[in-house]
């Protein structure tokens, strides 16, 4: 898939900003502080990660389990979007990070896709992952219908209003099939580097427009190399204004970031 250089995503001389799970430093992950903290820093895209509830809805949460950022437990597959609404999303947070906390944030809720794409609707740019698809079976269709029936995949719009990403190559393959347009960005946890990365990148190459992956484990050949078989490079997680310049400065199209003031945005 090669790039067009005509819009946010595409547009090669923009360093990209994107809000990983929201402005996630300063508010809870994945809640709707988050996403509007980070539309107010003006970051370039909201990242959401979603997964399916057991009644088959879209909710924004980054683990298999609400235990982590809930004051519940449980598998979020396994859990009705009424038994997923009881829980509070935002008071772990004050507790962890106390500095940053807000009375605000006591009561947050996991937010539905539909939730935030009503919030913000052609306001933000979107970066979606499809969270373990493999356990969360169908959710590239409902994925493709909200966002159809939402129209941000309207041919009006700029192209990268929505990107897609996941880890699975067939989930994004499955994506493919249901628009032949829609950007689609493959992350890699253990990114093919040396003399095999180029045809790893090939491959990626034939469905995707770019790699999301660990900055740690790349080089300057990497970025090099990418680029000349047109694919973008996403790197995560950057929290640091210093590392955030050193990549930009090797020539990575952006970065995911928790902490978007602190990068120099």
């Amino acid at each position: 898939m090669k790039i067009k250089n005509e819009t946010t995503l595409m547009n090669l001389n923009k360093f990209l900003i994107i809000a990983h799970r929201g402005a996630s430093v300063q508010a809870p992950e994945h809640t709707m502080a988050a996403y509007r903290l980070a539309k107010e820093q003006e970051a370039d895209y909201l990242e959401v990660d979603v997964q399916m509830s057991k009644d088959g809805v879209l909710v924004s949460l980054h683990d298999l389990t609400v235990d982590r950022t809930t004051d519940g437990s449980g598998i979020v597959s396994e859990m009705t979007l009424p038994e997923i609404k009881r829980l509070d999303a935002g008071s772990w947070f004050n507790q962890k990070f106390p500095d940053m906390a807000k009375e605000e944030y006591v009561g947050q809720k996991i937010p539905t896709l539909q939730e935030i794409i009503d919030e913000f609707g052609e306001t933000v740019n979107y970066y979606i992952e499809t969270k373990k698809p493999e356990q969360n079976e169908g959710i590239e269709d409902e994925l493709f219908e909200l966002l159809e029936q939402n129209n941000l995949l309207d041919e009006r719009l700029p192209e990268g209003k929505v990107v897609i990403q996941s880890f699975s190559e067939e989930s994004l393959k499955r994506m493919r099939t249901f628009d032949s347009t829609i950007p689609l960005v493959k992350l890699e946890r253990d990114p093919v580097t040396g003399p095999d990365a180029r045809k790893r990148m090939q491959e990626i190459s034939e469905y995707a427009v770019g790699i999301g992956t660990y900055f740690e484990k790349i080089d300057e050949e990497y970025i090099k190399t990418a680029k000349e078989l047109g694919l973008l490079v996403h790197l995560y997680t950057v929290n640091s204004a210093e590392i955030a310049e050193k990549w930009k400065a090797i020539g990575a199209h952006g970065i995911f970031t928790d902490n978007i003031t602190g990068v120099g945005h």
